[in-house]
């Protein structure tokens, strides 16, 4: 399954629709990241959110499938891991993507809609106070595992990998947070 994970992981979604809709490579251009927001400042609404869909799938199909597996908890988090590895990593676009959050959004899907809910809730709000996407994604995978081991303790260190792997992933934009460089979401519509 952990194979499995990766190399649906590895379909990247961002660079598919930007060939369809003849956009840039969005490893090139833009923020240089293949994921929905790069692909929403270089295409608009519809392949950016065709890109949130995509990656949203190929996190949650093979943990929904590994958990109806009844593989446990910890298992279940490596199977997700292993999803988002394939996101950032891709062995089919040269080892060069993503940031995965989208991917490890799918992947906690499985868990229940009410995590969905509240981690969907957390990210407009920070969206909304901040206009930073980054920040929006670091606070609300930094909340995960709270959020889950409310709701259902038994999967809270599956989430906890996922959670490093997302802020490790987001070192250079927590850079340039701390440094007032970071690029606000309302810069990346006015085009």
């Amino acid at each position: 399954m952990c194979v499995l994970a990766y190399l649906m992981g590895s379909i990247s979604s961002a660079i598919l629709v930007c060939r369809v809709f003849r956009l840039p490579d969005p490893r090139f251009a833009g923020s240089n990241n293949p994921g929905a927001t790069n692909v929403l400042r270089l295409g608009g609404k519809l392949p950016a959110l065709l890109v949130l869909i995509g990656d949203v799938l190929k996190g949650t199909i093979p943990v929904w499938g590994a958990y109806f597996l009844a593989i446990e908890p910890l298992w279940l988090g490596m199977v997700a891991v292993a999803a988002c590895l394939g996101h950032i990593y891709p062995v089919f676009f040269h080892f060069n993507g993503g940031k995965a959050v989208a991917t490890a959004f799918g992947s906690l899907l499985p868990i229940g809609l009410s995590l969905a809910g509240l981690l969907v809730a957390t990210w407009i709000l920070i969206l909304w106070l901040t206009r930073y996407s980054s920040l929006a994604a670091i606070i609300t995978v930094s909340l995960a595992p709270l959020y889950t081991y409310l709701i259902k303790p038994l999967y809270t260190l599956p989430v906890t990998f996922l959670t490093l792997l997302i802020i490790f992933r987001h070192r250079a934009n927590i850079k340039r947070l701390w440094q007032g460089k970071e690029p606000k979401i309302t810069n990346k519509l006015k085009r």
